[in-house]
């Protein structure tokens, strides 16, 4: 019996392509970096199923060029590198590895937090730059954490996770969503708020939305401007839900305290980017879900989220179930 043709667009944990790999006629990606457009147009014309990171652009163009294509993996929580109503029109499944990243990422935006209020890496060069001649009682002040007031947006898994290691920081937790949460407020004594009432109380905002049309450019000056001179802004969720140049703005300005980010508008980050000059900013290479336990699990999921598809059986998680009523 003939295997399913399928293109995977990087090199994953062993465990997940060992899946494909023994299931599938699939060639995988070497490169360190994404497959250029055309590369990729050229390497899923025959395939039935297409393995992505969120770097991989899928859209209409693509999908043109692939009329077997049944299935395409996400390896990511998010996918908004793909056009799902596009997909969708043609039958295509879209799949995603929700869940197994929670806590991890989670924890990344509390080392962010902690690393941001505490200026941890402006320390570290301070150190290592042979800097430091002696202990100051003005030297490298930073923000308390403990005690502070917490400003949650995306009240959601990775949300909620945070909230719950902000409780043993004895924070008091606010949040934002599209829609109340009465259970999660009860569970984790959060208190809800809109948007700009948030972000004028909290000393710390951290976000958890997923990119959309409605949260491009949620926070951008107007918003970042309601926020105390005293607050960071930490970003783990998507870069563009931040305005980049108004943040750049309002840090070089002193505007507010600082910020630190695992995402960026574009990435990898320009090495020009102004934002590299500033030392108030904590910048990070999307490594929210990077420890081996998580990406390891990501890539199981995303091999069996493919091949169940392949298969004709609905994935562990689908991204537009619609999709089988076709």
């Amino acid at each position: 019996m003939a295997k399913w043709k399928v293109f995977v667009t990087r090199v994953i944990p062993e465990e997940g392509l060992r899946l494909v790999l023994d299931n599938c006629d699939a060639e995988v990606w070497q490169e360190e970096t994404p497959p250029p457009p055309e590369v990729l147009i050229e390497k899923i014309r025959d395939c039935e199923g297409v393995l992505t990171l969120l770097s991989d652009k899928i859209d209409a163009k693509v999908m043109d060029s692939a009329p077997k294509l049944r299935v395409i993996s996400n390896y990511a929580v998010g996918y908004d590198n793909i056009d799902v109503p596009e997909a969708t029109k043609r039958g295509i499944m879209v799949t995603n590895t929700p869940g197994v990243l929670t806590e991890t990422t989670a924890d990344l935006a509390f080392a962010l937090i902690l690393a941001t209020a505490r200026r941890i890496v402006e320390a570290d060069k301070y150190t290592r730059r042979g800097i430091w001649k002696t202990w100051g009682p003005m030297l490298l002040l930073g923000r308390d954490v403990y005690g502070a007031t917490l400003g949650i947006i995306g009240f959601g898994r990775i949300g909620q996770a945070v909230a719950r290691r902000a409780k043993g920081f004895n924070m008091r937790i606010l949040y934002y969503d599209i829609k109340r949460d009465e259970k999660g407020e009860k569970e984790l004594g959060a208190e809800y708020r809109d948007l700009h009432s948030l972000l004028k109380e909290a000393d710390i905002v951290t976000i958890h939305t997923p990119l959309t049309s409605q949260t491009y450019h949620m926070m951008g000056e107007k918003e970042l401007s309601l926020m105390k001179p005293t607050a960071i802004l930490v970003n783990t969720a998507r870069g563009a839900v931040v305005d980049q140049r108004a943040l750049y703005k309002v840090l070089k300005e002193k505007r507010i305290f600082g910020a630190g980010l695992d995402v960026y508008e574009k990435e990898p980050i320009d090495k020009d980017d102004p934002l590299i000059e500033l030392d108030n900013v904590v910048l990070l290479p999307h490594i929210g879900s990077a420890s081996v336990e998580t990406r390891t699990k990501m890539a199981i999921i995303a091999a069996e989220n493919l091949l169940l598809a392949l298969r004709g059986e609905r994935p562990h998680y689908l991204v537009n179930p619609e999709v089988l009523q076709k």
